[in-house]
């Protein structure tokens, strides 16, 4: 990168060589995506005024982000209560253990167990992960 470059975070990363996120341990195709998503960094800050369909549907459309980035995104950044990420390696295990008892869970599992809490299945994710690391 260039010294003296001026451009707020986003562009920085959309213009930012492989060889510096591989020195994070950032593989490329996530590396790619990362510049992807801050080469339509300004159209993705509106989505925080839009419903949230028309908000996910704005993050999905960027090639590369899935279900799994969408519901995170959604949680996180849009407020999305009930954002759920199926396809996670740790979180059916802990919603299973948590709520059922039982060591190994599914996405299957996960969601059936969450389903008492329709409309707001993040934050009872959030607060079992908040949960977890207390201990």
């Amino acid at each position: 990168m260039r010294r003296g470059r001026t451009g707020g975070p986003a562009e920085r990363i959309a213009h930012t060589p492989y060889e510096v996120f591989h020195r994070f341990g950032i593989e490329r195709r996530r590396a790619d995506v990362m510049r992807r998503l801050a080469i339509v960094a300004r159209r993705l800050e509106e989505t925080v005024s839009l419903p949230l369909e028309i908000a996910y549907r704005r993050f999905s459309a960027v090639s590369g982000v899935g279900p799994w980035t969408s519901a995170r995104i959604g949680g996180i950044a849009l407020g999305d209560p009930d954002a759920v990420a199926v396809g996670d390696l740790h979180v059916p295990s802990l919603v299973s253990w948590a709520l059922a008892g039982e060591r190994r869970g599914s996405d299957e599992r996960m969601l059936e167990l969450l389903e008492p809490y329709r409309g707001q299945r993040a934050r009872v994710i959030r607060l079992l992960m908040a949960g977890v690391r207390s201990r």
